[in-house]
């Protein structure tokens, strides 16, 4: 059960959940709902003024799950027996999204701030020890969710998924980290483009997309006058939308002129881009944005890309999926590198589909 009181600012302690958003003059959030307050965070409300808060104590009762019918026993032991565990996945606890939104937030919010750098580094560390902790060398897609806001929870998607390609590239930790940096910072470069475009709720015409098109510049330039950071992170922000095939901007640079870093945040960008819904458009589905980037081998890195799809779990072992022959199914295998076919059990018939090396499965999609 909740319990929801008002404390003043200056009772506020450490580790308690606010209860309401605080937002600033242009309604954009500082603070979100349900955040545990830092000190940082604390000393924040009272440097503007505000007199009190709402927090909350204790837990919503959890909705009963739904949960699916026991199989057959005999479709249960070939799940049983066939069935891979997949790579170990990063997690983001819920108090972990719950700081990195808050502090995206901030990021956003104060460019110019002496903590700017402190915090990006905080940030970056969380990712980096959430990814360490369980050893994780691969993200299931449909569970990095941080924020509602678009333009953070990109930023932490575009970062997370960049992290562990990078590991999985062979990357140092110090490499690995600095590329979580600028997958963070990738777009900072929106903070200095007029809300009037960057929240339009429709398609941009060609002098807005010519503007929103400089947050590439203007981020180099936020990033290239702080001492904490490198040069190679400012390049990567610099570059995140080049092109392998020169068509990219701004500079129109050609895949030997791009750096690494940004080689691979642009795989992770136009995907991460691609599945978000936007006012403007709805998102593609992700099987649809996986096959738009396999088709993009003249735009994209191909080592980035094909890592990526070594990365990225779209059906996680254990998700039941429909077949495009009509029946349902558990995943029970993830093969290397075929992100969009994996080994399946029919839960009806127990027949096993390696949708990666079965030739006579070439024809069935999941749907």
């Amino acid at each position: 059960m909740i319990k929801r009181y008002f404390v003043r600012t200056r009772s506020i302690e450490e580790g308690m959940r606010i209860d309401q958003h605080i937002k600033d003059r242009l309604d954009r959030t500082l603070i979100a709902r349900g955040t545990i307050l830092d000190q940082y965070m604390i000393q924040s409300l009272q440097k503007l003024g505000i007199a009190g808060i709402y927090v909350s104590e204790g837990e919503e009762e959890p909705a009963p799950e739904e949960k699916e019918p026991p199989l057959p026993p005999e479709i249960q032991r070939t799940v049983d027996k066939t069935r891979k565990e997949d790579p170990a996945k990063v997690r983001l606890s819920e108090s972990l999204k719950q700081r990195v939104s808050t502090g995206m937030q901030y990021l956003y919010n104060n460019t110019d701030d002496g903590h700017f750098a402190n915090t990006s580094a905080r940030i970056t560390n969380d990712l980096m020890k959430a990814i360490n902790d369980n050893a994780a060398i691969a993200v299931d897609i449909n569970a990095l969710k941080t924020s509602d806001e678009y333009t953070f929870k990109h930023s932490v998607d575009v970062a997370t998924m960049s992290m562990i390609i990078a590991k999985n590239m062979g990357y140092s930790q110090d490499d690995i980290y600095n590329i979580g940096l600028a997958g963070l910072l990738h777009d900072i470069g929106k903070s200095k483009v007029p809300l009037e475009i960057l929240n339009k709720p429709a398609k941009l015409n060609d002098e807005e997309f010519a503007v929103m098109k400089k947050h590439t510049i203007f981020g180099y330039e936020i990033i290239k006058e702080k001492e904490n950071f490198s040069k190679t992170i400012a390049l990567a922000v610099l570059q995140h939308h080049e092109k392998m095939n020169g068509k990219g901007y701004p500079l129109g640079i050609t895949s030997d002129k791009i750096s690494n870093f940004a080689k691979i945040l642009s795989v992770v960008d136009v995907y991460d881009a691609l599945v978000t819904e936007r006012p403007y458009k709805k998102g593609l589905s992700q099987r649809t944005s996986i096959e738009m980037i396999m088709s993009m081998t003249e735009e994209l890195d191909m080592k980035a890309m094909k890592t990526f799809f070594k990365t990225v779990i779209l059906y996680p072992v254990d998700s039941t999926v429909e077949l495009s022959n009509g029946e349902k199914a558990r995943v029970v295998g993830n093969n290397d590198g075929s992100v969009l076919r994996p080994t399946v059990v029919s839960t009806s018939t127990g027949k096993v589909y390696n949708l990666t090396e079965d030739l006579s499965c070439a024809n069935i999609l999941i749907v």
